[in-house]
C-alpha cells in the first residue's frame, strides 16, 4: 500500500508549473499494481 508521501508527490507534480500543459488526465498512484490489468 502506498503512503501519504507517495500521493503527495503526485499532487505536487500537478500543482507545479512544469505540468502546465497537462489537462484532463487521470494519474494512477498505485505502485504499478494496475500495469497488467489492461491485458
Amino acid at each position: 500500500m502506498g503512503s501519504v508521501e507517495d500521493v503527495s508527490h503526485a499532487i505536487q507534480f500537478f500543482l507545479d508549473e512544469k505540468s502546465h500543459f497537462i489537462t484532463g488526465q487521470t494519474l494512477f498512484v498505485c505502485g504499478g499494481i494496475t500495469v497488467g490489468l489492461a491485458s
